[in-house]
């Protein structure tokens, strides 16, 4: 479930009352990101892959105005008609007016973020539009009510068994059932009719082609390709980022997304879309909705450079332990929370803190991103701009004296740990935040420096 009113702490709280499904989604996210580690060892090359998408997406990011020009320019000679938004409501309100133009109030969906970003589903349903989210489990959550937990893997937090419970409520499927090849079927079937009888078709951008004007579609069940190519009109919706200088650049990113999402070689479709067919209309809809500003700050631009391939969420251990909807943002993990507050810093001011910056994400981004150094940063941000709350304002504030005084230092953690050897239940006890989850281990009978005063000063 998620829990949108929630701090990621109190929300983190929450799913953590399942103690055994925790340890399932740990494990299950942490075997993903062995296989990314097993698949990117096979390429003597892979560090070279990373530090070449890193640098194209530099160029990137201090080109973006003649790259998305070049981009607009080439799209509408290839008969693609080019939409630009500013922020979410403009974006949706484009999708809506293509949708009445065509007197449409049925649309079929595959993945995109940047439209779980902008909240279009909801937006379209309250205009009195169905959108049917065709990515299995994309439509799993969407059919439960959920957002995605997850940018690659939606419905991650979920088991067969609860795959099984949906599908019978909602699709008539065998109480009960939990095998995957009989709910894979009965999504199939449910969702072939919808492709079928659906005449608009959106699709998200994974890269976009200054070049050539084309852009690129990456899945894995064939249901981008099954939507646009049955409907009458194709939607495409892309942040501006998602731009690539080359056609030859195209390579690095395909080599390295599909690795460090799960672990395969490729997507199963990788999909190339230039033009629209003989009386279908192409529409591309490039969105900002805060990227600019994000751009222009120095010490987080680099984030603009993330190719959504969730590896950091997947190694991340608190992710790992939370689930994506304590996140209460469109994109969770740590990428997430270093986009979020670029958008809202009063609503997502919590999520920087979630994180032990132990710098595991930045090992795995296939584009080098800094995410643990930008986490640090925003911290210090949203302290400058009085976002933190007044508990841990206080609390910092006699950290930062204790660690400036040596005198201090040692008076407060010899007390400390006299105390707890005394009296152990005074740290692990409910009202110690820390120990609710961990126990604190048994103080040692003296300090490192006091050890090493009597062992190694004077040898």
């Amino acid at each position: 479930m998620s829990h949108p009113a929630l701090d990621h702490a109190a929300a983190s709280e929450v799913f953590n009352r399942d103690e055994p499904r925790v340890n399932w989604h740990d494990e299950t996210l942490w075997w993903v990101r062995q296989k990314r580690d097993r698949a990117s060892v096979q390429l003597p090359e892979w560090e070279d892959l990373r530090e070449a998408a890193s640098r194209i997406k530099f160029h990137v990011l201090s080109h973006m105005d003649e790259l998305l020009e070049s981009f607009e320019r080439k799209a509408q000679e290839n008969g693609v008609t080019v939409h630009w938004a500013a922020d979410a409501a403009e974006h949706n309100a484009i999708i809506l007016s293509i949708l009445r133009k065509h007197s449409v109030d049925k649309m079929v969906k595959s993945k995109s973020m940047l439209t779980e970003e902008c909240h279009l589903n909801d937006f379209l349903s309250a205009n009195g539009v169905e959108v049917i989210d065709t990515d299995l489990g994309e439509r799993i959550v969407q059919l439960r009510k959920e957002p995605p937990s997850h940018i690659v893997l939606p419905a991650i937090h979920l088991k067969k068994s609860d795959v099984g419970e949906t599908f019978h409520e909602h699709l008539g499927t065998e109480k009960g059932a939990t095998d995957p090849q009989y709910l894979t079927e009965a999504a199939r079937q449910h969702l072939r009719e919808k492709f079928l009888t659906r005449r608009v078709a959106l699709t998200g951008v994974n890269f976009a082609i200054a070049e050539t004007g084309g852009f690129v579609v990456c899945t894995n069940e064939g249901n981008a390709d099954m939507g646009a190519h049955l409907a009458d009109v194709h939607i495409a919706c892309m942040g501006f980022e998602k731009i690539i200088p080359k056609a030859e650049h195209l390579g690095v990113y395909l080599r390295l997304l599909a690795r460090s999402a799960t672990g395969q070689p490729i997507t199963t479709y990788s999909s190339h879309f230039h033009k629209p067919r003989p009386g279908q209309e192409m529409h591309i809809v490039i969105v900002d909705n805060g990227r600019s500003t994000q751009l222009g700050r120095e010490d987080f631009r680099n984030s603009l450079k993330c190719i959504r391939c969730g590896a950091c969420m997947n190694t991340c251990p608190v992710y790992r332990r939370s689930g994506g909807h304590s996140y209460h943002n469109a994109v969770a993990g740590p990428i997430g929370s270093i986009l979020a507050p670029n958008l809202d810093m009063r609503k997502n001011a919590d999520l920087p803190f979630a994180s032990t910056l132990c710098g595991s994400c930045s090992n795995v981004c296939p584009v080098k991103i800094d995410i643990h150094d930008q986490l640090y940063k925003w911290r210090q941000v949203l302290a400058k701009e009085g976002y933190v709350g007044g508990m841990k304002k206080a609390s910092l504030s006699v950290a930062a004296k204790v660690l400036a005084s040596p005198t201090l230092f040692r008076l407060s953690f010899n007390t400390a740990r006299t105390a707890l050897r005394i009296a152990p239940w005074a740290g692990n006890n409910p009202l110690n935040p820390w120990s609710k989850h961990r126990e604190l281990p048994e103080a040692p009978k003296e300090s490192f420096r006091q050890w090493w005063e009597k062992n190694r000063a004077n040898p």
